[in-house]
């Protein structure tokens, strides 16, 4: 069995055991939570939800958090003589996906 969630505004692909980095949550290291945002739940029959699948829920530990690697932002305004180089780290949160749970009615 497979699922489609949505976590930070981003669709992830996931079954029991994936590992995924997400947007950074407000959860703690070592902390179980509840992704409610279910879009499609696969498998041997396909449900896909308008948008969210009511009852359907993925279980996850968060097993860290962390910062991407840097990236360089470089504007350059051309006959100006000027130049900006800013960077950017983005903050995630790992998470490993411990069960789906298909509770649907109907």
């Amino acid at each position: 069995m497979y699922a489609i969630i949505e976590s930070g505004g981003k669709q992830y692909h996931v079954q029991q055991g994936t590992k995924l980095l997400v947007e950074k949550l407000a959860a703690p290291a070592g902390t179980e939570i509840t992704l409610d945002k279910v879009l499609l739940l696969g498998g041997t029959e396909c449900r896909v939800g308008s948008p969210y699948l009511a009852g359907a829920t993925v279980t996850a530990e968060v097993t860290e958090h962390g910062r991407g690697p840097k990236i360089k932002v470089f504007k350059r305004w051309r006959r100006n003589d000027s130049r900006k180089l800013r960077g950017h780290r983005q903050d995630f949160t790992a998470l490993r996906v411990k069960s789906i749970n298909k509770n649907i009615n109907g």
